[in-house]
Protein backbone atom coordinates (compact mmCIF):
# COMPACT_ATOMS: atom_id res chain seq x y z
CA UNK A 1 0.00 0.00 0.00
CA UNK A 2 1.25 3.46 -0.44
CA UNK A 3 0.81 5.86 2.16
CA UNK A 4 1.60 9.05 0.19
CA UNK A 5 -1.05 8.60 -2.52
CA UNK A 6 -4.02 5.60 -1.85
CA UNK A 7 -7.21 6.50 -0.92
CA UNK A 8 -7.68 7.64 2.92
CA UNK A 9 -10.34 6.23 4.39
CA UNK A 10 -9.16 2.56 2.69
CA UNK A 11 -5.26 3.37 4.31
CA UNK A 12 -7.13 3.55 7.77
CA UNK A 13 -9.49 0.55 7.58
CA UNK A 14 -6.87 -1.40 6.15
CA UNK A 15 -3.75 -0.41 9.01
CA UNK A 16 -6.12 -0.10 11.89
CA UNK A 17 -7.83 -3.44 11.33
CA UNK A 18 -5.11 -5.59 11.71
CA UNK A 19 -3.69 -3.50 14.42
CA UNK A 20 -7.36 -3.68 16.20
CA UNK A 21 -7.18 -7.29 15.91
CA UNK A 22 -3.54 -7.39 17.09
CA UNK A 23 -4.53 -5.08 19.80
CA UNK A 24 -7.49 -6.90 20.63
CA UNK A 25 -5.49 -10.41 21.56
CA UNK A 26 -2.68 -8.34 23.32
CA UNK A 27 -5.70 -6.93 25.44
CA UNK A 28 -7.75 -10.21 25.81
CA UNK A 29 -3.67 -11.47 27.00
CA UNK A 30 -4.54 -9.15 29.71
CA UNK A 31 -7.50 -10.21 30.78
CA UNK A 32 -6.87 -14.05 30.45
CA UNK A 33 -4.24 -13.01 32.99
CA UNK A 34 -6.51 -11.49 35.21
CA UNK A 35 -9.27 -14.49 34.49
CA UNK A 36 -6.41 -16.76 36.20
CA UNK A 37 -5.60 -14.66 39.07
CA UNK A 38 -8.99 -14.26 39.89
CA UNK A 39 -9.39 -18.39 39.84
CA UNK A 40 -6.43 -18.22 42.36
CA UNK A 41 -8.30 -16.01 44.86
CA UNK A 42 -9.66 -12.12 44.96
CA UNK A 43 -6.83 -11.29 46.75
CA UNK A 44 -4.62 -12.63 43.58
CA UNK A 45 -6.66 -10.87 41.71
CA UNK A 46 -6.20 -7.55 43.80
CA UNK A 47 -2.53 -7.96 43.02
CA UNK A 48 -2.59 -8.25 39.65
CA UNK A 49 -5.01 -5.22 39.57
CA UNK A 50 -2.40 -3.02 41.95
CA UNK A 51 0.42 -4.61 39.85
CA UNK A 52 -0.62 -2.96 36.51
CA UNK A 53 0.76 0.44 37.30
CA UNK A 54 3.71 -0.90 37.78
CA UNK A 55 3.58 -3.25 34.72
CA UNK A 56 2.91 -0.39 32.96
CA UNK A 57 6.10 1.24 32.61
CA UNK A 58 6.78 -1.15 30.22
CA UNK A 59 3.90 -0.89 28.60
CA UNK A 60 4.68 2.97 28.21
CA UNK A 61 8.52 2.18 27.51
CA UNK A 62 7.26 0.21 24.68
CA UNK A 63 4.91 2.42 23.08
CA UNK A 64 7.46 4.97 23.96
CA UNK A 65 10.16 3.04 21.86
CA UNK A 66 8.07 1.89 19.06
CA UNK A 67 6.14 4.92 18.39
CA UNK A 68 9.18 6.85 18.11
CA UNK A 69 10.77 4.70 15.88
CA UNK A 70 7.76 4.28 13.56
CA UNK A 71 6.98 8.33 13.13
CA UNK A 72 10.79 8.72 12.90
CA UNK A 73 11.23 5.60 10.23
CA UNK A 74 7.81 6.36 8.40
CA UNK A 75 9.17 10.33 7.85
CA UNK A 76 12.26 8.79 6.69
CA UNK A 77 10.35 6.64 4.25
CA UNK A 78 8.20 9.15 2.81
CA UNK A 79 11.17 11.55 2.03
CA UNK A 80 12.77 8.32 0.46
CA UNK A 81 16.05 8.22 2.34
CA UNK A 82 16.67 4.58 2.69
CA UNK A 83 19.89 5.75 4.85
CA UNK A 84 17.99 7.23 7.39
CA UNK A 85 15.57 4.61 7.43
CA UNK A 86 17.83 1.52 8.11
CA UNK A 87 20.04 4.02 10.49
CA UNK A 88 17.04 4.67 12.51
CA UNK A 89 15.79 1.06 12.46
CA UNK A 90 19.59 -0.66 14.01
CA UNK A 91 20.12 2.56 16.51
CA UNK A 92 16.26 1.38 17.82
CA UNK A 93 17.72 -1.54 18.60
CA UNK A 94 20.10 -0.13 20.30
CA UNK A 95 17.87 2.35 22.20
CA UNK A 96 15.58 -0.23 23.20
CA UNK A 97 17.93 -2.69 24.68
CA UNK A 98 19.71 0.59 26.88
CA UNK A 99 16.30 1.81 27.80
CA UNK A 100 15.17 -2.11 29.03
CA UNK A 101 18.22 -2.44 31.42
CA UNK A 102 17.08 0.86 33.16
CA UNK A 103 13.75 -0.14 33.10
CA UNK A 104 14.15 -3.12 34.72
CA UNK A 105 16.64 -1.64 37.30
CA UNK A 106 13.72 1.06 38.38
CA UNK A 107 10.97 -1.49 38.32
CA UNK A 108 13.24 -4.14 40.77
CA UNK A 109 13.96 -0.78 42.93
CA UNK A 110 10.64 0.62 43.51
CA UNK A 111 8.29 -1.94 42.77
CA UNK A 112 8.00 -2.22 46.40
CA UNK A 113 7.52 1.32 47.57
CA UNK A 114 4.57 1.63 44.64
CA UNK A 115 2.42 -1.00 46.52
CA UNK A 116 2.88 0.46 49.92
CA UNK A 117 1.29 3.99 48.46
CA UNK A 118 -1.74 1.92 46.73
CA UNK A 119 -2.52 1.14 50.75
CA UNK A 120 -1.77 -3.00 49.95
CA UNK A 121 -2.37 -5.49 52.77
CA UNK A 122 1.02 -7.68 53.10
CA UNK A 123 -0.27 -10.74 51.13
CA UNK A 124 -1.73 -9.01 48.11
CA UNK A 125 1.88 -6.91 48.33
CA UNK A 126 3.88 -10.38 48.35
CA UNK A 127 1.85 -11.61 45.67
CA UNK A 128 2.27 -8.24 43.48
CA UNK A 129 6.17 -8.45 44.03
CA UNK A 130 6.03 -12.05 42.76
CA UNK A 131 4.82 -11.01 39.38
CA UNK A 132 6.32 -7.94 38.85
CA UNK A 133 10.25 -9.09 39.53
CA UNK A 134 10.17 -11.77 37.22
CA UNK A 135 8.23 -9.05 34.44
CA UNK A 136 11.03 -6.62 34.75
CA UNK A 137 13.59 -8.98 34.73
CA UNK A 138 12.57 -10.22 31.25
CA UNK A 139 11.33 -6.91 30.08
CA UNK A 140 14.11 -6.40 27.49
CA UNK A 141 12.26 -9.30 25.54
CA UNK A 142 9.19 -6.70 25.05
CA UNK A 143 11.15 -4.13 24.03
CA UNK A 144 13.00 -5.70 21.43
CA UNK A 145 9.41 -7.13 20.33
CA UNK A 146 8.53 -3.61 19.13
CA UNK A 147 11.84 -2.42 18.24
CA UNK A 148 12.17 -5.01 15.98
CA UNK A 149 8.18 -4.07 14.52
CA UNK A 150 8.99 -0.80 14.05
CA UNK A 151 10.13 -0.90 10.78
CA UNK A 152 7.15 -2.79 9.41
CA UNK A 153 4.79 -0.53 10.96
CA UNK A 154 6.34 1.89 9.20
CA UNK A 155 5.52 0.52 5.97
CA UNK A 156 1.92 -0.04 6.78
CA UNK A 157 2.45 -3.55 7.90
CA UNK A 158 0.76 -4.11 10.69
CA UNK A 159 -0.39 -7.84 10.06
CA UNK A 160 2.86 -9.35 11.22
CA UNK A 161 2.37 -7.98 14.43
CA UNK A 162 -1.22 -8.88 15.01
CA UNK A 163 -0.25 -12.40 14.01
CA UNK A 164 2.20 -12.07 17.01
CA UNK A 165 -0.32 -11.10 19.90
CA UNK A 166 -2.77 -13.59 18.38
CA UNK A 167 -0.10 -16.21 18.61
CA UNK A 168 0.79 -15.34 22.07
CA UNK A 169 -3.02 -14.70 23.38
CA UNK A 170 -3.06 -18.59 22.34
CA UNK A 171 -0.04 -19.35 24.12
CA UNK A 172 -0.75 -17.59 27.13
CA UNK A 173 -4.19 -19.90 27.39
CA UNK A 174 -2.05 -22.86 27.44
CA UNK A 175 1.04 -21.92 29.44
CA UNK A 176 -1.30 -19.98 32.34
CA UNK A 177 -3.00 -23.18 33.84
CA UNK A 178 0.15 -24.77 33.41
CA UNK A 179 2.49 -22.67 35.32
CA UNK A 180 -0.36 -21.56 37.91
CA UNK A 181 -1.44 -24.73 38.79
CA UNK A 182 1.14 -26.97 38.27
CA UNK A 183 1.42 -30.23 35.36
CA UNK A 184 3.73 -33.26 35.13
CA UNK A 185 7.06 -32.12 36.78
CA UNK A 186 5.93 -28.39 36.77
CA UNK A 187 5.45 -27.28 40.37
CA UNK A 188 2.10 -25.11 40.97
CA UNK A 189 3.59 -21.48 40.75
CA UNK A 190 0.41 -19.23 41.18
CA UNK A 191 0.59 -15.61 40.21
CA UNK A 192 4.26 -16.49 39.64
CA UNK A 193 3.28 -18.80 37.00
CA UNK A 194 1.42 -15.74 35.33
CA UNK A 195 4.42 -13.83 34.86
CA UNK A 196 6.77 -16.97 33.94
CA UNK A 197 3.77 -17.83 31.36
CA UNK A 198 4.39 -13.99 29.92
CA UNK A 199 7.69 -13.79 29.80
CA UNK A 200 7.91 -17.02 27.73
CA UNK A 201 5.32 -16.25 25.32
CA UNK A 202 6.63 -12.94 24.35
CA UNK A 203 10.33 -14.91 24.26
CA UNK A 204 8.88 -16.64 21.09
CA UNK A 205 7.21 -13.99 19.54
CA UNK A 206 10.56 -12.69 19.06
CA UNK A 207 12.36 -15.40 17.86
CA UNK A 208 9.49 -15.01 15.11
CA UNK A 209 9.52 -11.19 14.21
CA UNK A 210 13.21 -11.62 14.05
CA UNK A 211 13.29 -14.04 11.29
CA UNK A 212 10.11 -11.99 9.59
CA UNK A 213 12.76 -9.11 9.47
CA UNK A 214 15.85 -11.01 8.20
CA UNK A 215 13.59 -11.40 5.21
CA UNK A 216 12.98 -7.79 5.02
CA UNK A 217 13.90 -6.32 1.87
CA UNK A 218 15.03 -3.05 3.60
CA UNK A 219 16.74 -4.68 5.97
CA UNK A 220 18.55 -6.50 3.32
CA UNK A 221 20.45 -3.78 2.17
CA UNK A 222 22.01 -2.81 5.62
CA UNK A 223 25.46 -3.15 5.83
CA UNK A 224 28.33 -2.54 8.64
CA UNK A 225 28.21 1.34 8.77
CA UNK A 226 24.57 1.14 9.81
CA UNK A 227 25.39 -0.35 12.84
CA UNK A 228 28.18 2.01 13.68
CA UNK A 229 26.43 4.52 17.00
CA UNK A 230 25.28 8.18 15.74
CA UNK A 231 24.92 10.68 18.03
CA UNK A 232 21.77 12.30 16.25
CA UNK A 233 19.62 9.19 15.89
CA UNK A 234 20.16 8.55 18.98
CA UNK A 235 19.21 12.18 20.21
CA UNK A 236 16.28 11.85 17.91
CA UNK A 237 14.89 9.34 19.37
CA UNK A 238 15.44 9.94 22.66
CA UNK A 239 13.96 13.42 22.21
CA UNK A 240 10.85 11.51 20.20
CA UNK A 241 10.52 8.35 22.50
CA UNK A 242 11.38 9.99 26.20
CA UNK A 243 8.03 12.45 26.02
CA UNK A 244 5.71 9.38 25.04
CA UNK A 245 7.24 7.10 27.58
CA UNK A 246 6.84 9.65 30.12
CA UNK A 247 3.24 10.62 28.95
CA UNK A 248 2.28 7.08 28.65
CA UNK A 249 3.55 6.19 31.93
CA UNK A 250 2.12 8.29 33.35
CA UNK A 251 -1.59 7.20 32.71
CA UNK A 252 0.33 4.21 35.57
CA UNK A 253 0.72 7.33 37.72
CA UNK A 254 -3.24 7.89 37.14
CA UNK A 255 -4.37 4.31 37.80
CA UNK A 256 -2.56 4.32 41.11
CA UNK A 257 -3.86 7.77 42.07
CA UNK A 258 -7.22 6.11 41.06
CA UNK A 259 -6.37 2.65 43.02
CA UNK A 260 -5.38 4.40 45.92
CA UNK A 261 -8.81 5.75 46.68
CA UNK A 262 -10.52 2.78 45.51
CA UNK A 263 -8.39 0.84 48.07
CA UNK A 264 -10.60 3.52 51.05
CA UNK A 265 -13.14 0.61 50.00
CA UNK A 266 -11.34 -2.67 50.14
CA UNK A 267 -9.46 -4.83 48.47
CA UNK A 268 -12.75 -6.43 47.10
CA UNK A 269 -13.39 -3.13 45.56
CA UNK A 270 -9.82 -2.58 44.29
CA UNK A 271 -10.37 -6.14 42.50
CA UNK A 272 -13.46 -5.08 40.93
CA UNK A 273 -12.60 -1.76 40.08
CA UNK A 274 -9.25 -3.51 37.91
CA UNK A 275 -11.44 -6.18 36.20
CA UNK A 276 -13.06 -3.04 34.87
CA UNK A 277 -10.11 -1.24 33.79
CA UNK A 278 -9.11 -4.11 32.03
CA UNK A 279 -12.36 -4.24 29.80
CA UNK A 280 -12.21 -0.94 29.07
CA UNK A 281 -9.05 -1.30 27.56
CA UNK A 282 -10.31 -4.11 25.36
CA UNK A 283 -12.79 -1.40 24.49
CA UNK A 284 -10.59 1.15 23.28
CA UNK A 285 -8.95 -1.47 20.51
CA UNK A 286 -10.44 0.29 17.47
CA UNK A 287 -8.98 3.44 18.77
CA UNK A 288 -5.73 2.03 19.10
CA UNK A 289 -5.98 0.92 16.14
CA UNK A 290 -6.76 3.92 14.05
CA UNK A 291 -4.51 5.84 16.49
CA UNK A 292 -1.54 2.98 14.73
CA UNK A 293 -3.06 4.29 11.56
CA UNK A 294 -2.73 7.97 11.75
CA UNK A 295 0.44 7.72 12.86
CA UNK A 296 1.92 6.03 10.22
CA UNK A 297 -0.05 7.52 7.92
CA UNK A 298 0.40 11.08 9.04
CA UNK A 299 4.22 10.53 9.35
CA UNK A 300 4.79 9.60 5.78
CA UNK A 301 2.56 12.49 4.42
CA UNK A 302 4.03 14.90 6.45
CA UNK A 303 7.65 13.85 5.68
CA UNK A 304 5.97 14.02 1.88
CA UNK A 305 4.75 17.59 2.79
CA UNK A 306 0.77 16.45 1.69
CA UNK A 307 -1.11 18.79 4.33
CA UNK A 308 -4.38 17.94 3.48
CA UNK A 309 -4.20 14.28 3.92
CA UNK A 310 -2.98 14.49 7.12
CA UNK A 311 -6.32 16.64 8.13
CA UNK A 312 -7.86 14.03 5.84
CA UNK A 313 -6.29 11.50 7.91
CA UNK A 314 -7.43 12.78 11.49
CA UNK A 315 -11.19 13.34 10.75
CA UNK A 316 -11.13 10.11 9.01
CA UNK A 317 -10.37 8.59 12.42
CA UNK A 318 -11.97 10.58 14.54
CA UNK A 319 -15.16 9.82 13.04
CA UNK A 320 -15.19 6.19 12.41
CA UNK A 321 -13.85 6.22 16.19
CA UNK A 322 -16.32 8.24 17.83
CA UNK A 323 -19.36 6.21 15.76
CA UNK A 324 -17.76 2.34 17.17
CA UNK A 325 -17.36 4.07 20.86
CA UNK A 326 -20.87 5.12 21.18
CA UNK A 327 -22.11 1.59 19.95
CA UNK A 328 -19.49 0.18 21.82
CA UNK A 329 -20.93 2.23 25.20
CA UNK A 330 -24.22 1.43 24.49
CA UNK A 331 -23.96 -2.60 25.02
CA UNK A 332 -21.47 -2.28 27.63
CA UNK A 333 -23.59 -0.20 29.80
CA UNK A 334 -26.11 -2.99 29.60
CA UNK A 335 -23.74 -5.98 30.27
CA UNK A 336 -21.61 -4.51 32.71
CA UNK A 337 -22.46 -7.08 35.37
CA UNK A 338 -22.21 -10.09 33.24
CA UNK A 339 -18.72 -8.92 32.10
CA UNK A 340 -17.02 -8.55 35.58
CA UNK A 341 -18.53 -11.21 37.06
CA UNK A 342 -16.61 -13.62 34.72
CA UNK A 343 -13.67 -11.78 36.69
CA UNK A 344 -15.11 -13.13 39.75
CA UNK A 345 -18.07 -14.68 41.70
CA UNK A 346 -17.47 -12.63 44.68
CA UNK A 347 -20.30 -10.25 44.89
CA UNK A 348 -18.69 -6.95 46.66
CA UNK A 349 -15.72 -7.32 43.41
CA UNK A 350 -19.05 -7.84 41.03
CA UNK A 351 -20.79 -4.79 42.39
CA UNK A 352 -17.59 -1.90 42.30
CA UNK A 353 -16.50 -3.33 38.69
CA UNK A 354 -19.91 -2.76 37.60
CA UNK A 355 -20.31 1.07 38.46
CA UNK A 356 -17.34 2.00 37.56
CA UNK A 357 -17.77 0.33 33.76
CA UNK A 358 -21.22 1.67 33.56
CA UNK A 359 -19.94 5.51 34.20
CA UNK A 360 -17.37 4.77 32.21
CA UNK A 361 -19.60 3.87 28.97
CA UNK A 362 -20.03 7.86 29.00
CA UNK A 363 -16.77 8.60 28.44
CA UNK A 364 -15.55 6.24 25.79
CA UNK A 365 -15.88 8.61 23.04
CA UNK A 366 -13.72 11.27 24.76
CA UNK A 367 -10.79 8.51 25.01
CA UNK A 368 -11.20 8.42 21.22
CA UNK A 369 -10.38 11.71 20.87
CA UNK A 370 -7.86 12.11 23.28
CA UNK A 371 -6.31 8.99 21.80
CA UNK A 372 -6.63 10.76 18.19
CA UNK A 373 -4.78 13.82 19.15
CA UNK A 374 -2.19 12.21 20.44
CA UNK A 375 -2.01 10.31 17.32
CA UNK A 376 -1.66 13.30 15.09
CA UNK A 377 0.99 15.28 16.86
CA UNK A 378 3.48 11.86 17.03
CA UNK A 379 2.52 11.18 13.57
CA UNK A 380 3.81 15.43 13.02
CA UNK A 381 6.75 14.59 15.45
CA UNK A 382 5.87 17.12 17.66
CA UNK A 383 6.20 15.17 21.01
CA UNK A 384 6.45 17.53 23.10
CA UNK A 385 2.71 18.07 22.48
CA UNK A 386 1.50 14.50 22.95
CA UNK A 387 3.51 14.60 26.12
CA UNK A 388 1.99 17.84 27.67
CA UNK A 389 -1.64 16.14 26.72
CA UNK A 390 -0.71 13.37 28.54
CA UNK A 391 0.85 14.78 31.21
CA UNK A 392 -2.21 17.20 32.21
CA UNK A 393 -4.73 14.31 31.83
CA UNK A 394 -2.59 11.93 33.50
CA UNK A 395 -0.99 13.69 36.18
CA UNK A 396 -2.97 17.30 36.87
CA UNK A 397 -6.87 15.59 36.31
CA UNK A 398 -6.44 13.05 38.44
CA UNK A 399 -4.44 14.55 41.34
CA UNK A 400 -7.46 17.54 41.16
CA UNK A 401 -9.86 14.78 41.43
CA UNK A 402 -8.49 12.93 44.26
CA UNK A 403 -8.22 16.30 46.02
CA UNK A 404 -11.89 16.93 45.48
CA UNK A 405 -12.56 13.25 46.45
CA UNK A 406 -10.91 13.35 49.82
CA UNK A 407 -11.79 16.78 50.34
CA UNK A 408 -15.63 16.26 50.68
CA UNK A 409 -15.27 12.40 51.02
CA UNK A 410 -16.88 11.14 48.31
CA UNK A 411 -18.81 8.19 47.42
CA UNK A 412 -17.06 5.44 45.85
CA UNK A 413 -19.74 5.98 42.66
CA UNK A 414 -19.13 9.57 43.14
CA UNK A 415 -15.36 8.62 42.57
CA UNK A 416 -16.28 7.51 39.62
CA UNK A 417 -18.54 9.81 38.14
CA UNK A 418 -15.61 12.84 38.77
CA UNK A 419 -13.17 10.60 36.80
CA UNK A 420 -15.09 10.08 33.74
CA UNK A 421 -16.56 13.88 33.30
CA UNK A 422 -12.90 15.23 33.99
CA UNK A 423 -11.93 13.09 30.81
CA UNK A 424 -14.77 14.10 28.97
CA UNK A 425 -14.16 17.64 29.80
CA UNK A 426 -10.14 17.48 29.04
CA UNK A 427 -11.09 15.79 25.87
CA UNK A 428 -13.06 18.24 24.25
CA UNK A 429 -10.70 20.99 24.89
CA UNK A 430 -7.68 19.24 23.46
CA UNK A 431 -10.09 18.56 20.05
CA UNK A 432 -10.71 22.41 19.80
CA UNK A 433 -6.73 22.68 20.31
CA UNK A 434 -5.98 20.07 17.69
CA UNK A 435 -8.69 21.96 15.49
CA UNK A 436 -6.90 25.72 15.95
CA UNK A 437 -3.27 24.09 15.21
CA UNK A 438 -4.88 22.35 11.67
CA UNK A 439 -6.13 25.86 10.46
CA UNK A 440 -3.22 28.06 11.68
CA UNK A 441 -0.12 26.12 12.50
CA UNK A 442 -0.05 22.80 10.38
CA UNK A 443 2.31 23.65 7.34
CA UNK A 444 4.41 25.97 9.74
CA UNK A 445 5.34 23.28 11.93
CA UNK A 446 8.90 22.12 12.48
CA UNK A 447 11.04 18.98 12.19
CA UNK A 448 13.31 17.30 14.08
CA UNK A 449 16.89 17.92 12.98
CA UNK A 450 17.83 15.27 11.06
CA UNK A 451 21.46 13.69 11.20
Amino acid sequence: MDLIKDNIPKLIRKIAVPASVGTLFQTLYNVVDSFFAGKISPEALSALSKSFPIYFIIVGTCIGVTVASTSLIANSIGESNEEKTLNYFTHSIYYGIIVSIIIAFIGLTYADNIFDIMVTSPEVKSLGLEYTNIIFIGSVVFILVVCLNALLHAEGDTKTYRNLLILSFFLNIILNPIFIFGFLFIPAMGVKGIAIATIISQFISLLIIFLKILKNKRVKQLVSKHFNPKFEYFKNLLFQSVPITVSISASSFAFTVVITYVGNFGEYAVAGYGAGERFVHVMLLPVLGLNTAIVSIIGQNFGANNYDRIKEAYYTAIKYGVSIMIISGFIVYFIADIIIGLFSNNLDVIESGKQYLKIQTFAFPAYTIFFMCNGFFIGLKKAEYAMASNLIRNFAIPVTVYYIAIKFTVSLTTFFWLWSLSNIAYSTLILLFVMFFIKNKLDKSSVVVQP
